[in-house]
């Protein structure tokens, strides 16, 4: 049972995290994304080392709020926690100086102990938060906090507070895991002595893998984009652990990042120029010409301005921007780089800036003011990264109308949608394999649309503006790794879609009128309503059903009740005969009352129209379902086949067109009155003598005996036509008895003999 009053209570751990520290992608992650899991109605707490180098001014706004000591192997180090309130989301920084009070936050030779500490600290501060703060999900990123989950499934496990506590662990980018010598097992982690840590840790002779620990340990793995959770379980992305994720494949997705849609605002950034909107885009001209005229270029608008801000490293395909540039340069577009790394690269910009004066430019530094800048003044911006988890650069450029040139891996994949010319689809240019023709090939597809089809152009621009890369887009599918993972609690309404909301209304309404609707097709309620008088009140409800089964439909996976819906819809053994069990007291009134007012001689004269007219009505409303009678048939003509095959084919048809009407219900009620005022060898005498229409039209009550009840139910008449219909239809109605051979149908037949013999 859901408890509607608990939140998701998250606590989630990473190395570093804006504004407070952030080297990298994992900051930007741990500063928006756990706000956007607030505004989503979970209670959050983020755990950060309290490094030296955070700014005073938020370490002015810190508060004492414990402390305590951790055991690392025979280590027993000091850990306070200081709390801070930050934009709605409260931080726990963990507090050790020996560890954390250095000028950077990674590069140093105890790094290794350092964040073994850091893991440690956080497990053993989950008994130490906030009053009513008990964890529910303990989400870890990058080798950082990788061995939190070991330490929780070691040295935790059975306690009552961490028993309810599920492990998620993301991965930013697998290439770095945390190796060590094996020498820290005992000395730093003090888990030598258990078997199984020691052995799902190690991965060579003589080094431990503090990522792989996690990967074998935590109850669900997350990556930054599906391609490059798809990428990394291959040997050319895997760098190693490839072979784990393949075997932990079922707990491992992909989950884009966003970015803050609120800071990178064209309308509204301070650090660019002008401000412009996807509506009015003359602030971007006045940026690109100011930019222009600071980095040395020509000022000029009839050429293409393309810029990278990027690590000058061989991951960023800078091997590819070296091979083609000189093509890129003489071909009249504006080139402007800002980074650092590599030397070589460094140097290899330096000459290409000094061969094309006015058309390159190279800044070797950072500079984030001036990466503003360029995001917002160019016209195109070039990824062509040999891998990316996700990126964040050609998220940014769309934000602010620049197009992405990316290759086609990992995040760049998914995020950027490759121009085509034929619908002017589209976000960006793109190209698939990593190679400097390849992608100069790219470069100059962009730049002729540029100069060739300045219409097309801007309608891309457009498109690529309007994306939405919001961290609550994001957040929700998080949010739905961590109920799936924690049933027992309700997820807030403000938090499912609405338009799920508004079908589970509508549910209620229509289900008291006829529980049994949900679990059919609604095809098949439709071709109900429309034969019979009294069952039309209830066609306005089937139709209200038919729009909420389409709506469920879309969003199956975000409710239980839509995902209820949707596994009824198949209509398996199961479900028809728990089906049946739920509706034997209504059919057995609507039976009751169909068999009093209809004379046994109309069976025969009705027969006959019930298989044509209404099927011509119903015959459009009615093509899933025949489409599903078809299905049927394939399956159970086999069985048929051995016994009557000639008869078999000769009343399939008629008999998937009395399923598709509902008029067969009626001659369903009275042959079920005629089988209680005689004996079944008396009926064999009477159908012998009749002619053979009539025993086609009797063949079919024949085979619904069992669903009789059907006259006011939906539910029982399509399970019949999924169960094996068609082998029914043969000479076998006549003796009822015959029925009970066919073993889909044993449970059904003796439910209605029962039935009978209760009337």
């Amino acid at each position: 049972m859901a408890d509607s009053s608990k939140k998701m209570q998250i606590v989630f751990a990473s190395a570093e995290c804006a504004p407070f520290v952030k080297t990298g992608g994992l900051g930007d992650v741990a500063g928006s994304l756990p706000a956007a899991l607030v505004r989503a109605g979970a209670e959050v707490i983020v755990m950060v080392p309290k490094y030296a180098t955070i700014k005073d001014e938020y370490k002015a706004q810190m508060e004492h709020f414990s402390d305590f000591y951790v055991s690392l192997g025979w280590r027993n180090e000091y850990c306070g926690l200081e709390k801070l309130e930050h934009d709605g989301v409260t931080y726990m920084f963990i507090d050790n100086e020996r560890y954390f009070a250095r000028d950077y936050p990674y590069g140093f030779f105890d790094d290794g102990e350092r964040f073994a500490f850091f893991s440690k600290a956080i497990t053993e501060s989950l008994q130490h938060l906030p009053a009513g703060f008990e964890c529910d999900i303990l989400h870890c990123n990058d080798w950082q906090t990788a061995l939190a989950p070991v330490f929780l499934r070691e040295f935790y496990q059975g306690l009552p507070l961490y028993d309810r506590v599920k492990t998620v662990f993301s991965i930013h980018n697998v290439a770095f895991q945390g190796q060590f010598s094996d020498t820290v097992m005992e000395d730093i982690l003090g888990v030598a002595h258990i078997p199984a840590a020691a052995s799902q840790l190690r991965c060579d002779a003589c080094s431990i893998n503090y990522m792989l620990g996690a990967l074998r340990y935590a109850d669900a793995i997350t990556t930054v984009s599906p391609t490059y959770a798809n990428e990394i379980q291959t040997p050319e992305f895997g760098e190693g652990l490839d072979g784990v994720l393949r075997e932990r494949s079922y707990a491992l997705q992909g989950i884009l990042n966003g970015i803050d849609v609120a800071g990178f605002d064209p309308a509204t950034d301070k650090r660019i120029a002008a401000n412009y909107t996807v509506e009015d885009r003359s602030g971007k001209a006045v940026c690109k010409a100011k930019l222009q005229e600071e980095l040395g270029l020509e000022v000029r608008d009839d050429r293409p301005l393309m810029v990278m801000v990027t690590r000058l490293t061989r991951q960023k395909g800078m091997d590819l921007v070296m091979y083609a540039l000189d093509r890129i340069l003489s071909g009249g577009v504006q080139v402007a780089v800002l980074g650092t790394g590599d030397r070589d690269y460094e140097d290899g910009l330096r000459y290409f800036q000094d061969k094309h004066p006015g058309t390159m430019a190279a800044r070797i530094e950072f500079d984030p003011a001036l990466s503003q800048r360029m995001y917002a003044a160019a016209d195109m911006f070039l990824m062509p990264s040999k891998f990316e988890p996700c990126g964040l650069s050609q998220i940014i450029a769309m934000r602010y109308g620049t197009l992405p040139i990316v290759r086609e891996t990992g995040g760049l994949k998914d995020t950027v949608q490759p121009y085509n010319e034929f619908t002017g689809e589209g976000t960006g240019f793109s190209f698939s394999n990593f190679n400097g023709d390849e992608m100069g090939d790219a470069v100059f597809r962009a730049a002729r649309l540029f100069w060739d089809n300045r219409d097309a152009w801007n309608q891309l621009v457009t498109q690529a503006m309007s994306q939405d890369f919001s961290w609550t887009r994001s957040a929700d599918k998080y949010l739905d790794l961590y109920f799936f993972m924690h049933p027992e609690i309700e997820r807030p309404a403000a938090v499912v879609d609405e338009p799920v909301v508004v079908a589970e209304e509508t549910a209620a309404v229509v289900e008291p009128k006829a529980e049994e609707k949900p679990v059919e097709a609604e095809s098949e309620m439709k071709a109900e309503a429309a034969p019979e008088a009294e069952t039309k009140p209830a066609a306005k409800p089937a139709a209200k059903k038919t729009t909420t089964r389409k709506t469920t439909a879309k969003k199956a996976t975000t409710t239980k009740a839509a995902a209820t819906k949707t596994a009824a819809a198949k209509t398996t053994a199961a479900k028809a005969t728990t089906t049946r069990k739920r509706t034997t007291a209504a059919a057995k009134k609507a039976a009751e009352a169909e068999a009093a007012s209809e004379v046994k001689a109309e069976a025969a004269v009705e027969a006959k129209p019930a298989v044509k007219a209404p099927a011509k009505t119903t015959a459009k409303k009615s093509t899933a379902t025949a489409k599903k009678a078809t299905a049927a048939k394939k399956t159970t003509t086999t069985k048929a086949t051995t016994t009557k095959a000639a008869t078999t084919k000769a009343a399939a048809k008629p008999a998937a067109k009395v399923e598709e009407t509902p008029v067969e219900a009626k001659p369903a009620a009275k042959t079920t009155t005629r089988k209680r005022s005689t004996t079944t060898a008396k009926k064999t005498t009477t159908k012998t003598a009749a002619p053979k229409a009539e025993a086609k039209a009797e063949d079919k009550p024949a085979v619904k005996a069992e669903p009789a009840p059907k006259a006011a139910e939906v539910k029982t008449a399509p399970k019949a036509e999924a169960k094996p219909e068609p082998a029914k239809e043969t000479p076998v109605s006549p003796a009822a008895p015959a029925a009970e051979k066919a073993p889909s149908k044993k449970t059904s037949v003796r439910k209605a003999t029962a039935t009978r013999k209760r009337r």
